[in-house]
């Protein structure tokens, strides 16, 4: 394929119309000067182009632009600037919006930078220079394998080449004053470029071409030739190939012409599909829209709409929503109202009808099309920044049931803004500027008074987990590397988290130079490391229990460890060798022979050190470099290289939940894990005697864990002052933080219940269950006998959370999402198990025998009956 390259020095109409033009086939690329990047925005979100930037472009610039719809940022190549410097664009945008011009070098190292910057973009493009190799061309193709690989040309190709080159899957970047649109002496022409590269299999040499309109939508099926493209780019209209008459200008005859928007092959190139607007009563002969019928759904009711504009009936309610503004703004605000109100699925639908039905009706009443609508999605959808999605604040609150702060009812609120939002009489129109809306940092405010039973439940529940989504995506993911070991791992390393691993494990003894870290760090890890083991330590049994349950019978308990363990150390946003710590330290103390951590590799395809540091301390046999549900299956089932588990310990995001459950439940894997777990949470007690600084900074020591992670207060007979100062605290604290994005997420999901005196608020904290519970009142000790279900209670003003997510002694790998109620943290015994004995004497035998062999009796168990009657026959012989 072709991708045009352009050089912009300003924007014009003719700009424009050059870019439409040239983008009928596929990508251009765009150079523009840096003078022509601001102006290029008005153009990018209609056009699919690849801006090329100056090798010296800010990262903002390039943010920006690719804000704006560019495809993605070509960079130049520069030798200063490393893939894994965090100001770099590499780190800072996601790969698939990045490309990488690379600089005129021998094949071999052309090669090797693109193995290194691999993980950081999808498309390289390599200069004239490497036809001149053209022998090795296959290798850099295998060498970009999984990414696009385009050739730059300085000369004017050839059709062969071009053909030749797609056969590699290798794209070719051409100036477009080597192209024409028809025939032109020394010119490529785009049209017959564009049919050399398809194939087929027809003995007519056609291509099947299914032809959509702009909400692709299928009007009919026709055929193209080599000859057909080229007339249709030609002349940007719809041109066939009839098996009949020749060439078919659509609409040369009836007026139902099309203009051509966009050609695109399927994923054979032995299909096209033509993107048009179609204009006149329709595509198909029989004057309908489509050759398939009526048409239906949303498009229908655009054109039905559009022809009720024109001529709608006089006195009908369409007619009346058209000619009257208010209503039809009345209309949408009650149908947004009742939809926001739906629960069920049917209802649902219904009102989301309605809600289209009148939101279309205004968008044809200003003369917005479907495509302008859609146009917008697709502008959104190559976003890289992101608005925080928060509701502006006269909705803020609008929940539970129609109440505000649980207070006020939702429906006098919408009344009052449809009043306050109506327009004035004159208006000027703002410029158009999209303005990115932080979201404050504030948690929502109920009355526990005020709610229902139903308003209460829904306080107790975490944000919803899709659980069989998850576990559809999980379990293909498990089987590939059942099925494939280290190669599953390290592909799908390379598919989830962009890093190309040359291996999946480091085996002890581990070069020193992968956990040299800090010395402050150390030192700070080493003290942690004697807390939390003498808190460990102290839990394992000393000596076996032993029970005489009565005279000549001994029943007997003890421990061993579990062989082998793996234990996973999440990566994501945060590193986190404190996990290494909790996990590794009771599994070392419980004295597991085989230890096996897993952790998710950084970009560069390393171990985290702190972590590594960690495992070096605790004796860790190996360190699995990959995280996820890969990392998960390699330790349930093994690898070549990494050891098979007994037990699977370590919190991680829902798929890491979802893949110890489903190894746990695979009796082929023959697992266990140590409980499930989900995002995490806190929830604080506080009363009039708490201080707001304390409080506010251990409820956003939980927020910024993740986006998903949620925080409760519960309000102890707080007043109004307090709780203002509280949140005045969580807000200036919170946009402090440098995860504050991370914290306006999990915020929002958070909130403050009010509630009457120390009692309510532990019967709600036990029906929550939180993994971690601070009692921020005075005497917090004296609640703790009312504690019945939390992960781990922190008592007082002077016991931040933070202490035990790090270092004084407890585990901080906790039961979350309410598993409290039923399961404990980490602890030495987690990685134990207890067998039982017994011995029984002669006499103790007597004495017990008759009362096992009765029971046997009642069973039906003769076999379990006789096996200590034969024995009491013995025993009892010489009395008869």
């Amino acid at each position: 394929m072709l991708v045009p390259a352009i050089t912009i020095d300003e924007v014009s109409d003719a700009t424009i119309t050059h870019l439409a033009a040239y983008a009928l086939t596929g990508d251009v690329l765009v150079v523009p000067s840096p003078s022509a990047i601001p102006e290029l925005k008005s153009v990018l979100a209609t056009t699919s182009a690849w801006v090329q930037f100056p090798e010296r472009a800010s990262v903002d610039t390039i943010v920006s632009t690719l804000d704006a719809g560019a495809v993605k940022a070509a960079l130049v190549y520069s030798s200063s600037q490393q893939p894994t410097d965090p100001s770099s664009a590499f780190q800072q945008l996601p790969a698939d919006r990045l490309a990488l011009i690379l600089p005129a070098i021998p094949t071999a190292e052309t090669a090797s930078l693109i193995t290194q910057y691999k993980a950081y973009v999808s498309a390289f493009i390599v200069p004239p220079r490497a036809l001149l190799n053209s022998d090795k061309l296959p290798q850099l193709a295998e060498a970009a394998k999984g990414v696009h690989l385009l050739v730059q040309v300085d000369t004017l190709p050839s059709l062969q080449l071009v053909t030749e080159l797609d056969k590699l899957s290798i794209n070719i970047v051409i100036p477009t004053h080597f192209l024409s649109f028809g025939p032109a002496e020394n010119k490529l022409n785009i049209g017959e470029a564009f049919a050399s590269t398809l194939k087929t299999d027809r003995p007519d040499g056609l291509f099947p071409t299914i032809v959509v309109d702009e909400q692709q939508v299928a009007l009919g099926l026709c055929y193209s030739s080599a000859e057909s493209i080229s007339e249709a780019v030609r002349t940007k209209t719809g041109v066939y190939q009839s098996r009949e008459r020749g060439l078919w200008y659509k609409g040369a005859t009836s007026g139902a012409t099309q203009r051509l928007l966009k050609i695109t092959p399927d994923c054979d190139k032995d299909t096209l599909r033509f993107v048009v607007s179609q204009s006149g009563p329709g595509f198909c002969h029989l004057n309908t829209r489509t050759c398939f019928g009526a048409d239906s759904g949303i498009t229908a009711l655009a054109a039905t709409l559009e022809s009720r504009k024109a001529s709608a009936p006089a006195g009908s309610y369409t007619q009346r929503l058209f000619s009257d503004p208010n209503l039809l703004r009345s209309k949408i605000m009650e149908e947004a109202e009742e939809l926001c109100e739906a629960t069920e699925k049917d209802e649902i639908a219904w009102e989301c009808a309605d809600l289209i039905y009148f939101a279309l009706t205004k968008c044809v009443a200003e003369g917005v099309t479907l495509a302008d609508v859609e146009k917008h999605l697709d502008r959104r959808s190559r976003k890289v920044t992101r608005r925080a999605g928060n509701a502006k604040p006269k909705w803020e609150g609008v929940a539970m049931g129609g109440k505000v702060n649980g207070t006020t009812e939702a429906v006098e609120v919408v009344k009052n803004v449809a009043e306050a939002a109506a327009p004035p009489a004159t208006v000027t129109a703002p410029a158009m500027v999209e303005v990115e809306e932080k979201k404050e940092i504030k948690m929502k405010v109920y009355n526990y008074a005020d709610t229902t039973p139903s308003e209460r439940t829904a306080l107790l529940q975490r944000p919803i987990i899709k659980t069989d989504e998850i576990l559809a995506r999980v379990k293909p993911i498990m089987e590939e590397v059942r099925r494939n070991g280290d190669k599953g791992v390290i592909d799908l390393t390379e598919k989830f988290d962009r890093v190309k691993l040359q291996h999946t494990v480091l085996k002890a003894p581990f070069d020193p130079s992968t956990y040299a870290i800090d010395p402050t760090v150390k030192k700070a890890i080493d003290q942690a490391y004697d807390n939390l083991y003498a808190f460990h330590s102290a839990q394992l049994d000393s000596k076996p229990l032993v029970v005489e349950t009565m005279p000549g019978v001994t029943c007997t308990r003890f421990h061993r460890p579990i062989e082998r363990v793996g234990l996973y150390v999440p990566g994501g946003t945060a590193i986190l060798p404190s996990t290494a710590l909790h996990l590794g330290i009771p599994a070392q103390v419980a004295g597991c022979k085989e230890i096996v951590f897993a952790s998710p590799p950084r970009k560069d395809g390393t171990a985290v050190p702190e972590v590594m540091y960690v495992a070096h301390k605790l004796g860790v046999g190996c360190v699995v470099l990959a995280g996820g549900a890969q990392a998960v299956a390699a330790m349930a089932y093994g690898t070549e290289t990494v050891p098979k588990v007994d037990k699977i310990c370590g919190p991680g995001n829902q798929y890491v939940t979802a893949a110890k459950m489903v190894a746990q439940a695979d009796s082929s894997a023959m697992i266990s894990i140590d409980m499930p777990a989900g995002p995490s949470e806190l929830l604080v007690i506080a009363d009039e005697h708490s201080n707001p600084a304390y409080v506010a900074s251990d409820l956003l020591s939980q927020a910024e864990h993740g986006v998903d992670s949620q925080v409760v207060l519960l309000a102890s007979n707080i007043s109004d002052a307090h709780l203002a100062k509280i949140e005045e605290q969580v807000r200036l604290q919170g946009e402090a933080l440098p995860r504050a994005d991370i914290v306006r997420e999990s915020i929002g999901k958070s909130f403050v219940l009010r509630v009457q005196g120390r009692e309510e608020a532990m019967r709600f904290s036990n029906l929550y269950a939180p993994e971690h519970l601070i009692l921020h009142v005075e005497d917090a000790e004296d609640l703790l006998p009312l504690v019945d279900n939390a992960g781990s209670v922190f008592v007082g003003h002077w016991s931040p959370e933070s202490c035990g997510d790090y270092a004084s002694g407890t585990n901080h790998t906790l039961p979350t999402y309410g598993y409290a109620r039923m399961y404990s943290g980490v602890n030495t015994l987690t990685f134990v198990k207890h067998i039982t004995s017994q011995m029984l004497t002669r006499e103790g035998l007597d004495r017990l025998g008759d009362t096992v062999t009765r029971l046997a009796e009642v069973e039906g168990l003769e076999a379990h009956r006789n096996a200590v009657a034969v024995r009491l026959r013995d025993i009892r012989a010489g009395r008869e």
